[in-house]
């Protein structure tokens, strides 16, 4: 589509806006209703980079078994981990995580789908609050779930990748879970249809 086409919201404004509304697609329902969002706002002003160490974890408290492989997300510590089903591979990445508590879905699910060059549709109650959005955006740079986006069992809920790196480390999405490009490409290769999931 030629840029005279496109709709009046700026490509910079729509890529620093779309990278937080993908999360929204995350949110619980009453989440998506309430009128303040980091959409309408600077994410390198309001909120902070974790600064706490990531450290290695074991993965015997958490799992019974690696059947599937086994990821574990640490909200507190904004960590993603992985172990492969035989247990020879462990691998730590960090993460965007949910901006506040309301928007923090926690307890097990696991990986439903996955998605290399993943396309992005608003939600309806966004496109409501913002009709000036596209309603489809195709993989590429200008998409907010970044290169690889795997699906969890509780709709809307994603680990993905994200074009916006400032996002990384930071308490800065609505409820999914963000990882740089480079590390999601890694992750996706390891994890299958089945691999378990945790969020702490």
């Amino acid at each position: 589509m030629s840029k005279d086409h496109r709709s009046p919201l700026s490509r910079r404004r729509f890529l620093a806006a779309s990278g937080a509304a993908s999360t929204l697609l995350a949110s619980p329902a009453l989440a998506q209703m309430t009128g303040t969002t980091e959409l309408e706002q600077d994410v390198t002003q309001t909120v902070r980079r974790n600064v706490s160490s990531f450290r290695a974890l074991d993965w015997r408290p958490y799992f019974s078994n690696t059947r599937n492989g086994a990821v574990l997300v640490d909200i507190s510590s904004r960590a993603l981990h992985f172990w492969s089903e035989d247990q020879t591979e462990y691998k730590l990445y960090p993460t965007s995580v949910p901006l506040t508590e309301d928007l923090t879905r926690t307890g097990r699910t696991s990986i439903t789908k996955k998605v290399e060059g993943p396309s992005w549709r608003p939600t309806p109650a966004m496109r409501q609050r913002n009709p000036e959005w596209p309603e489809f955006i195709p993989p590429g740079p200008d998409n907010p779930m970044g290169t690889h986006a795997m699906h969890l069992t509780w709709t809307y809920y994603r680990i993905h990748g994200t074009h916006d790196t400032r996002k990384i480390g930071r308490r800065s999405s609505n409820g999914c879970i963000g990882l740089f490009n480079e590390d999601i490409a890694e992750l996706y290769s390891k994890c299958k249809v089945g691999t378990q999931v945790l969020l702490i």
